[in-house]
């Protein structure tokens, strides 16, 4: 592995731990509580044992880490990839309980993943994969205790084979154990496409408050997969131009905008982006220097660097993947005067759509797609308007105001619990 890959991936931790370093400082809590605050309760690693169709054996590194559970069960997403690693997961599970304190719904932060390129795996081996690393975590995870979802490499056929694993155990159907399953198992109208519409919902609220004209925005989406397929899908459906998208493979523009319906065909018939007919192919990392009003992106941490920061042009940069700024980057566009709808709050929707799913399962009741849609703008739009107050009350830049709405609700949530014994 080289230094520089070294280097980009302790990053993500240090740079999560130093960005909230900033925000107790500005809360003032006291060294007992910034102890707590940094510190995963629980990190589990596991061996993934797993017999390949050729009848060897194979094993794969597997992770759980569970945050923080003050405010209620931990939640979190299983990523399936090549470069998952241990500070990848706690950095994640973190920003998953500040998330979910954001949106102001009663679950901490967990994270998962296995260290494993998925499109190298047949159905049957990604099956076994998936019902091994659910059985040796099998005690850590619950309805009560801790939720997975789907995230980078998993999609709502993985759960299932979660929740069947996991009610095989009980011996009896636990549908709540696991959110973005399949519908005809218990999942909820509106989820697949849920982290890109809060993704809009709140794009949609940073407009209004800055005054930008909507008429005949110009969009940039770095990462096309469900994140940003969704929101580009509905963004063009509200009358915005799509001018540029891009993949792991590479970009596509058209200044005269692109559908990203047709763009999604496109990649079910080739597997990527690029090559398609009605645009010109651009390298990936020129998709930032592009003239756009809205940049989204949608793809891995750390893709805005100070490398690249200075060559944005966009007005609002709207964080709908976890971690993608770093902080030096963050200086740069805040000296630039771009407004960033930060990742804890942009891509909240996810994780709100999943609360609801939780619900409407623990109630036997599911809501249809127009009241779970309405109820994620509600959300949506209430956690935007909570941090842009203190973002203006705290002449603060978003970030930060949001960060000291999570990490505010956590902490009191530790004082108010307490200590025990």
């Amino acid at each position: 592995m080289s230094n520089s890959l070294v280097e980009k991936k302790n990053n993500v931790w240090e740079m999560t731990l130093k960005r909230l370093n900033g925000t107790m400082s500005l809360l003032n809590l006291k060294p007992g509580m910034k102890k707590y605050l940094c510190e995963p309760r629980k990190i589990i690693e596991v061996a993934v044992t797993v017999k390949m169709d050729n009848g060897d054996i194979n094993i794969f590194k597997g992770y759980r880490v569970q945050h923080n559970t003050n405010r209620g069960p931990a939640k979190g997403g299983i990523r399936y990839h090549q470069d998952v690693y241990l500070d990848e997961i706690k950095a994640l599970a973190m920003l998953m309980t500040w998330k979910c304190a954001v949106a102001g719904i009663p679950f901490g932060g967990s994270k998962g993943g296995v260290k494993v390129n998925p499109s190298e795996l047949s159905k049957r081996e990604l099956e076994n994969l998936t019902r091994r690393y659910t059985f040796e975590i099998i005690q850590n995870i619950g309805p009560e205790k801790d939720i997975p979802a789907p995230d980078v490499g998993t999609n709502a056929q993985v759960m299932a084979w979660i929740m069947d694993t996991y009610s095989i155990d009980k011996g009896y159907g636990v549908p709540g154990v696991v959110t973005g399953k399949p519908i005809a198992l218990g999942g909820s109208l509106g989820r697949e496409e849920a982290t890109g519409r809060g993704c809009v919902y709140s794009i949609l609220s940073a407009l209004k408050v800055s005054n930008i004209d909507t008429t005949n925005l110009k969009v940039v989406i770095q990462g096309f997969g469900n994140v940003g397929s969704n929101a580009a899908k509905i963004l063009y459906d509200l009358g915005f131009k799509i001018i540029a998208v891009s993949d792991v493979r590479g970009g596509i523009y058209n200044k005269k905008g692109i559908d990203p319906y047709r763009v999604l065909k496109h990649v079910e018939k080739t597997g990527s982006v690029i090559n398609y007919r009605e645009s010109e192919n651009i390298a990936g990392s020129k998709i930032f220097e592009l003239d756009c009003d809205i940049l989204i992106p949608a793809a891995l941490e750390n893709q805005i660097t100070k490398g690249n920061a200075s060559k944005i042009k966009a007005k609002i940069i709207a964080e709908a993947a976890n971690a993608p700024t770093t902080p030096d980057a963050d200086e740069i566009l805040k000296d630039n005067d771009i407004f960033i709808i930060p990742d804890i709050l942009c891509n909240a929707g996810g994780v709100t759509v999943s609360y609801f799913e939780w619900v409407q399962g623990r109630d036997a009741y599911f809501w249809s797609k127009r009241k779970v849609n309405l109820q994620l703008r509600d959300v949506m739009d209430k956690a935007f308007y909570e941090v842009y107050d203190i973002h203006k009350k705290n002449k603060v830049d978003m970030r930060t105001a949001a960060s000291i709405l999570g990490v505010g609700r956590v902490a009191e949530a530790v004082k108010l619990r307490g200590i025990y014994p």
